[in-house]
């Protein structure tokens, strides 16, 4: 715990800039979007399911059980409370990419609106 003590434990991480541009995520992976609806409109990545964080719990279902998810928001903190519900509430392999939307663009990835 160290200095934070009131940082919730750790989740699966992946820093998005560490992504590779031409294929960033794992084939048959999915890119959930946890950003709140007037965020997804203004850009979005390709591919991506828009669930926002506060229907991740009744929405969950919506989302293959059997392939990785890997978990997006603006910057990481919504998506690392996504990822803990994922990975602990409910047994899905899910992974929060810290830098979310902000570092996704600043890569280069790409982004439609």
């Amino acid at each position: 715990m160290g200095m934070f003590p009131d940082m919730q434990p750790d989740v699966p991480t992946l820093d998005v800039l560490d992504l590779d541009p031409a294929a960033p995520l794992p084939d048959g992976a999915t890119l959930l979007d946890v950003r709140e609806q007037d965020e997804w409109d203004a850009g979005h990545a390709p591919g991506a399911v828009h669930i926002p964080l506060g229907e991740l719990s009744v929405r969950y279902g919506e989302l293959d059980a059997g392939a990785p998810v890997f978990v997006v928001c603006r910057t990481g903190g919504r998506s690392a409370q996504a990822t803990r519900f994922l990975v602990e509430g409910v047994g899905y392999d899910a992974v929060n990419l810290d830098g979310g939307m902000v570092a996704w663009a600043r890569r280069g990835l790409p982004v439609e609106a």
